[in-house]
């Protein structure tokens, strides 16, 4: 039996519709009175107006594509700058004395504001980001509220706020521009000392390496084959002019012996030999000059006289082979004849034999000069790697400094351009595409929504009650309520008994208890419905 005693009662939702029921007013005027005393005290809260204004970020209007804009921060962050600014205590207090807000407040919303003016202008300003359509994460645009106590100043402050918002976005973006401007001439300034810097030590090292610079290498190859060429030239010159030395030596040494046997040698001897030596003497100079050379003509002009005058002897000693005084007598007319022209001869030959070694002593000296140009341009090409190597990493701070200094520069002439644009408000500007508006209704206190609070909080409220009561007030109410307290069925239920007046009397009190409820939920629509109107 205590088992069954212990075993918990489920409740159905007809059994929660009868706690209801029975429970109606208690749940009925704690729902009323509760949404009366909010929606009540909503009324006497003082009425705040908010103005709406809509600012677009417009773009400059000159392509990027020609002007490259100078300033890239994005909308958020230039607000949250702005925003710093313009709500500064210095810019707000400005603003607070010249409209004459916040004065100190009188009754319950001097109890529920704040006594801080410039905390209480903060609060009532607020600045909304607007997505542009089909683009998530990217602001082109964003709205500026502010709340006063009044419609007119609302709409009012608002519009200074705008007009601070768009001047102070045109001041900084000038700013900002003239402060980039500004570092990257300096930045170009010492580029571009450090480029001339870098070019002086460039200058500086191909002034002391000259003729040894890798961009000489393809002249210095091509003087140095020259030389080589010179120098070919030169020692088959100087050659030549040797054996013209040994040739003209043993020449000389023949006339010197020639001379010496004269005495025993006949005239036509003398003269054959003589015409021999010159044609020597003539195919030698045949060998190295051409026919009108002044040397070559002489010597055809002696052959001629020689060959004319050793025919003339012969013809002589033809006609008077019987007269030996006459022989004699030409014999003594050709050495007379050829005495001279052997003198000359030898003369000839000894300053021939001056020229020649005076023109080896010429060939030497050249041959040595080239020598000596040639080991420095062969020194010089065996320094060229070494050279261009050094060459390579001075330059190498000079291209750099170089491409730095063009960049800068070019980014430079890109920010004088884009600050120019700044200056003729050609950039990036704030402009109002809604003005500040004029409310129509208050923005708070929202009566509905104060409405709506207090109903749930009657609705609470009264349900709170009826189970208070129904946990501290224990019936037997029905037959199932005795199933676990007595042990035994219920065998006979007596119904209640009325008269017809209690009858009569019951009925009349529903339909009083009805027009009541009905009553109080008209007014309770009703109240919802001139919230909703009034805001």
């Amino acid at each position: 039996m205590p088992d069954e005693l212990d075993n918990p009662v489920f409740r159905s939702w007809e059994d929660y519709w009868a706690m209801a029921l029975r429970r109606r007013w208690w749940i009925l005027l704690p729902l009323f009175f509760a949404w009366a005393a909010v929606c009540g005290v909503s009324w006497f809260l003082p009425p705040t107006f908010q103005s709406e204004a809509l600012i677009l970020v417009e773009e400059q209007k000159v392509p990027d594509r020609y002007v490259t804009p100078n300033v890239t921060t994005n909308l958020q962050e230039r607000l949250e700058s702005l925003t710093q600014q313009i709500l500064s205590r210095t810019r707000l207090q400005a603003t607070i004395d010249r409209f004459h807000l916040y004065s100190r407040p009188r009754g319950l919303s001097g109890v529920l504001k704040s006594g801080d003016a410039i905390e209480q202008m903060r609060n009532d300003i607020k600045i909304e980001l607007v997505e542009t359509p089909g683009r998530p994460g990217d602001y082109a645009a964003f709205k500026m509220r502010y709340s006063a106590r009044s419609r007119d100043l609302a709409r009012e402050v608002n519009s200074e706020l705008t007009t601070l918002f768009i001047d102070e976005n045109t001041e900084a973006q000038r700013q900002l521009s003239e402060n980039t401007t500004a570092f990257l001439e300096s930045q170009l300034a010492d580029a571009r000392t450090d480029m001339a810097v870098q070019e002086a030590k460039v200058a500086a090292f191909k002034a002391k390496h000259l003729g040894e610079l890798p961009t000489q290498l393809d002249s210095n190859v091509q003087i140095l084959s020259g030389l080589q060429n010179q120098l070919q030239s030169a020692q088959r010159t100087l050659d030549a002019a040797k054996q013209q030395k040994l040739y003209l030596e043993s020449l000389l040494q023949q006339y010197q012996s020639a001379q010496i046997g004269t005495s025993t040698m006949t005239p036509r001897a003398i003269l054959r030999k003589e015409l021999l030596d010159m044609h020597v003497r003539l195919q030698d100079l045949e060998s190295r000059y051409t026919g009108e050379h002044p040397d070559i003509m002489a010597l055809k002009v002696n052959i001629a006289r020689i060959e004319k005058l050793e025919k003339e002897t012969e013809n002589e000693i033809a006609a008077n082979q019987k007269d030996p005084t006459i022989t004699t007598a030409v014999d003594a007319a050709a050495m007379a004849e050829l005495q001279p022209d052997s003198s000359t001869s030898m003369m000839q030959l000894q300053s021939q034999l001056k020229a020649n070694q005076l023109e080896i002593l010429s060939d030497q000296q050249h041959e040595k000069y080239l020598e000596s140009q040639i080991s420095a341009y062969q020194t010089r090409l065996n320094l060229t790697p070494e050279t261009e190597q050094e060459l390579i990493n001075i330059s190498r701070g000079y291209e750099e400094s170089k491409t730095n200094y063009t960049s800068l520069q070019q980014k430079q002439m890109q920010s004088q351009l884009a600050t120019s644009l700044e200056h003729q408000q050609q950039g990036e500007q704030f402009r109002i595409i809604d003005p500040p508006s004029l409310p129509d209704k208050p923005s708070s206190p929202n009566h509905l929504w104060f409405s709506m609070g207090g109903l749930i909080a009657g609705i609470f409220l009264g349900l709170g009650f009826a189970a208070f009561l129904e946990l501290t007030d224990v019936r037997i109410r029905q037959e199932k309520d005795l199933q676990g307290i007595v042990p035994v069925r219920v065998l006979v239920g007596i119904p209640r008994l009325s008269t017809p007046r209690e009858d009569h009397v019951r009925v009349l009190g529903k339909w009083a208890e009805l027009g009541a409820a009905l009553a109080l939920a008209m007014m309770i629509v009703l109240g919802n419905l001139y919230a909703f109107y009034k805001g």
